[in-house]
C-alpha cells in the first residue's frame, strides 16, 4: 500500500515543484494537501495517526483510498458533477479531494441528511435537477455543449449565479434554487473538509481522541501537534482588498 503520509506516490506533481498556479500559499513540504499548496506548508495531520484509536484510525485512513467508479450518477452526469465539484473548491489540478466520490457515494448509499426542505425534492433528484440545470445554463446562456466544456470564467460566472439563486428556465424551475445551492454545497463542503489533505491545508488537528488537548489558554497558543502558519493575515480580507 502506498505510503499516503507522502506526496511522491502521486502521479501529477509537477517536476519543478512549484504550485500549480499562482497563489499567495507556499507549497506544501510535508505531507499532501490539495494542489500541494497550504497556510501550514510543513504540517502533516497522519503524523498523528497512531495517537488515534483503532475504530478512528480505519475510518480516517479509508478515506486516503483510491476512489472507486462512480454508482448513482450516470456517465453523462458525471462530467458536469466533476466540473460543479472542482469549480466550487476551486481544484483545477492534482492532488484532488474526491469530492465528486464523496457525493456519489452519500447518494448511492442513501445516507441523507435527515430532514428535507418542504418545498424542495428529494436531495437526490435536486442533485440530479441541478446537473441538469448547470448543463441547460451553459448551453442557452453562453452557447456550450455542456457545462463541462465551459471555460472556467464562465463555469464561475454559472456558479456565481447559482449562488445567488438567480438561475431560472428548464430544470431550475422546478427547484427553490437557493435552497437547491444549500443542499449540493452542504454535500461537497462536507466531503471536502472530511478528507485528511484537506485537514493539512487548514492545519485541523484531526480527530482528538483519545489523545486530547493540552492547551486550555489563548487560541494562539499551540497544541505540540501543531504547526505555525506561513502567514498570519486573513485571507478572506486580504483577497477583498485586492493584495491577492
Amino acid at each position: 500500500m502506498p505510503d499516503f503520509s507522502r506526496p511522491d506516490h502521486l502521479p501529477h506533481l509537477r517536476p519543478d515543484g512549484e504550485p500549480p498556479h499562482s497563489s499567495w500559499l507556499p507549497r506544501h513540504r510535508h505531507g499532501t494537501t490539495p494542489q500541494m499548496i497550504g497556510r501550514y506548508p510543513d504540517y502533516d495531520v497522519l503524523v498523528e495517526v497512531d495517537s488515534w484509536d483503532d475504530a478512528t484510525r480505519k475510518v480516517v485512513l479509508a478515506r486516503l483510498e483510491p476512489p472507486g467508479p462512480l454508482r448513482f450518477f450516470s456517465e453523462q452526469e458525471e462530467p458536469t458533477l466533476r466540473a460543479f465539484c472542482d469549480t466550487v473548491m476551486a481544484q483545477d489540478s492534482e492532488p484532488r479531494v474526491p469530492v465528486a466520490e464523496f457525493v456519489d457515494d452519500k447518494l448511492a448509499a442513501g445516507r441523507l441528511d435527515g430532514y428535507q426542505f418542504a418545498d424542495m425534492p428529494d436531495d437526490r433528484d435536486t442533485w440530479r435537477l441541478v446537473l441538469a440545470g448547470l448543463d441547460e445554463s451553459a448551453r442557452d446562456g453562453h452557447g456550450k455543449a455542456g457545462f463541462a466544456d465551459a471555460e472556467p470564467e464562465t463555469r464561475e460566472e454559472i456558479i456565481e449565479a447559482f449562488s445567488h439563486g438567480q438561475l431560472s428556465g428548464g430544470s431550475w424551475d422546478r427547484l427553490n434554487v437557493s435552497r437547491a445551492w444549500s443542499v449540493v454545497m452542504r454535500a461537497v463542503l462536507t466531503g471536502f473538509y472530511s478528507h485528511p489533505w484537506a485537514w493539512n491545508e487548514i492545519g485541523f488537528g484531526g480527530p482528538a481522541y483519545p489523545r486530547g488537548f493540552m492547551r486550555l489558554g489563548p487560541v494562539s497558543t499551540l497544541e505540540p501537534f501543531e504547526t505555525p502558519g506561513a502567514s498570519q493575515e486573513d485571507p478572506v480580507r486580504a483577497v477583498a482588498e485586492g493584495e491577492y
